[in-house]
């Protein structure tokens, strides 16, 4: 009978219709027959409403239990999983079988839904223009990132302004610092433009990790200069809370997805050298940023202007160059020319780089090396520091503390073993100094490395005077200088002699 499954729309429609008309016209607008609307103005009551609630169709596992063990622990441990309590059920009670997880979990949802204790409201804000700027570090090592085939352990700083989404990352090779914030942030304003009137922070929680009380008061102190010279006021979230940076918190799921979309899209997560990687991130900010292009542009009216200059972004230490030839800045030993043995050196400290100075003049460049996770002093050695007084004392490569480190390439560091396994370790020792004397006198360090690659494939040891003749220059192309000096009368006459007699 068509009556008998009507459904709530239809009985809704036939009680508009019942206002102004009869039941035979009103149930024929609402597709049914009149019968069925004689049996509806006797119970007007919605067929929804008329159904009885279904019953179990198979017994309750859980009757015996949930309240005499169950609702116990769960009021003990407020905070236990319920995969936790099944695993505890089926130690108590093995005849219940894994079937009853499901279930187990929804009974203890909605157990909490009534019993449990109250949760923390998150409280969603407004946002003004130009207001609000923040600051976090995320973690990069799930992307696999490699420079040249070795692994890159990094993290990214990540600045986001709440109002207008506008996005700015800075790869960080070492940990959550004060100079790889100030770095990050200072590139993020001067790209940006401006500066808002308040920077917020998650609290520098891995920059104070193990400082004494009178290095937290330094970093504070320098935090709060670096704010007050672009005029924002400082301020941080409650210590592991992160949703008081929520702004940016979500915001890092975003960009760590599109950075490893763009990877699975270019093919490969390898990139020939730390810049290229860094002109990749940039680029995704870019263009994660056109997309909010006109809201950015609209903040960029409200943000405060920038100073006349930025402020430092490193750190400055005084360290002594040693009779080892370099010195020892955290656990990290840097070679330097011989000549500045027993100096004492300026060292500006960055987050992938040192600028070393002896006063005011800047004498080199040196990449930051970090010591290894388990606390073991790491060297950054070029061997072009050291090769002089090497060559004297050729058996000082043996067993020389950084010699792994001396070689530039890994062509030099097989040579060596392969010259180890061969012959004696004097001679060994002597072959291998000479060659890292001719890639440093010859400047051919890349092109020797080829050569003792297709020497050693073919099973050959290198041969000393065949590669100091392919390396000599050609006598052909040397071209034939002559100089003529100019006789001193000359000069004479283009001052006059009147003038030399006067000066005379």
């Amino acid at each position: 009978m068509p009556g008998r499954h009507i459904t709530d729309h239809q009985m809704r429609l036939y009680m508009k219709y019942r206002q102004t008309d009869s039941p035979p016209v009103a149930a024929a607008k609402a597709s049914f027959s009149t019968s069925t609307a004689y049996r509806i103005e006797k119970d007007r009551r919605l067929p929804s409403q008329k159904k009885a609630p279904r019953g179990r169709r198979r017994p309750d596992p859980l009757a015996r239990v949930f309240e005499t063990e169950i609702a116990p622990m769960l009021k003990a441990a407020p905070g236990v999983r319920p995969v936790t309590i099944f695993e505890e059920l089926l130690r108590r009670h093995p005849e219940l079988g894994a079937g009853i997880r499901r279930t187990l979990e929804r009974r203890i949802r909605a157990w909490r839904a009534i019993h449990g204790e109250e949760q923390e409201v998150i409280f969603r804000q407004t946002h003004e223009p130009g207001q609000r700027g923040l600051s976090d570090f995320t973690d990069m090592g799930e992307l696999g990132v490699t420079i040249a085939g070795v692994p890159l352990d990094h993290r990214l700083y990540h600045f986001r302004l709440a109002y207008s989404g506008f996005e700015h990352a800075h790869v960080v090779l070492g940990g959550e610092s004060f100079v790889a914030l100030a770095e990050g942030l200072q590139n993020a304003l001067w790209s940006l433009g401006g500066a808002p009137r308040e920077h917020r922070t998650d609290s520098l929680s891995a920059a104070f990790c193990n400082l004494d009380r009178d290095a937290k008061d330094d970093l504070t102190r320098r935090y709060e200069d670096l704010c007050a010279h672009y005029g924002m006021r400082p301020s941080r979230n409650n210590r592991g809370i992160a949703h008081e940076n929520g702004a940016i918190e979500s915001s890092h799921g975003h960009l760590k997805r599109a950075i490893g979309d763009a990877l699975l899209l270019r093919g490969t997560a390898d990139f020939d050298d730390l810049a290229a990687y860094r002109g990749f991130i940039d680029e995704i900010a870019s263009r994660r940023n056109a997309r909010n292009a006109k809201r950015i542009d609209s903040e960029r009216s409200a943000l405060q202007d920038l100073p006349d200059r930025r402020t430092s972004d490193y750190e400055e230490v005084i360290v002594h160059v040693t009779s080892s030839g370099g010195f020892t800045l955290r656990k990290v030993f840097y070679t330097v020319s011989s000549r500045l043995i027993g100096h004492r050196l300026r060292v500006r400290l960055y987050d992938d780089h040192l600028d070393v100075f002896v006063g005011g003049t800047h004498l080199l460049t040196l990449p930051r090396g970090r010591p290894h996770p388990n606390g073991k002093h790491d060297q950054v050695v070029d061997y072009r520091h050291v090769i002089h007084s090497l060559r004297r004392k050729p058996m000082a490569l043996l067993n020389l503390v950084y010699r792994d480190q001396l070689f530039p390439r890994e062509a030099y560091r097989r040579a060596f073993d392969v010259l180890r396994k061969r012959l004696p370790d004097k001679k060994a020792c002597r072959i291998m100094v000479d060659l890292l004397a001719l890639a440093h006198e010859r400047g051919c360090e890349a092109e020797l490395a080829n050569q003792l690659t297709a020497d050693l494939n073919d099973g050959r040891l290198p041969d000393l005077n065949r590669l100091r003749t392919h390396f000599a220059p050609d006598p052909a192309q040397v071209p034939n200088v002559v100089v003529r000096l100019a006789p001193l009368a000359t000069y004479e006459c283009l001052i006059g002699t009147a003038e030399i007699g006067g000066a005379a």
